[in-house]
């Protein structure tokens, strides 16, 4: 919690995000750090350059992160900071 750039609000997972974490026997909390520090995943420096925009003007966040090669976690905290969710792609 020492190096979060912003607060989550409420944090929630998905059953697709819960499986696959417990699948790959990792953590919610090894992303959600990683997304809350700043560290914004597999994303492009377009994307990367916009979540640090996001950060300082409070717009929403979006990171990705490769749990193994063909799984994908996506991370969203949104714009007013009240909530994060843990969730995959096809469940977006």
């Amino acid at each position: 919690m020492d190096n979060w750039r912003f607060l989550p609000g409420r944090i929630v997972a998905t059953p697709g995000a819960i499986d696959l974490l417990e699948r790959y026997e990792t953590t919610p909390a090894e992303y959600l750090n990683r997304h809350l520090s700043g560290d914004w995943g597999e994303l492009g420096i377009a994307d990367k350059r916009e979540n640090e925009l996001s950060v300082r003007r409070d717009y929403r966040i979006f990171s990705a992160y490769d749990v193994s090669p063909l799984n994908t976690l996506w991370i969203i905290t949104e714009a007013d900071r009240s909530s994060t969710c843990l969730l995959l792609p096809s469940e977006y």
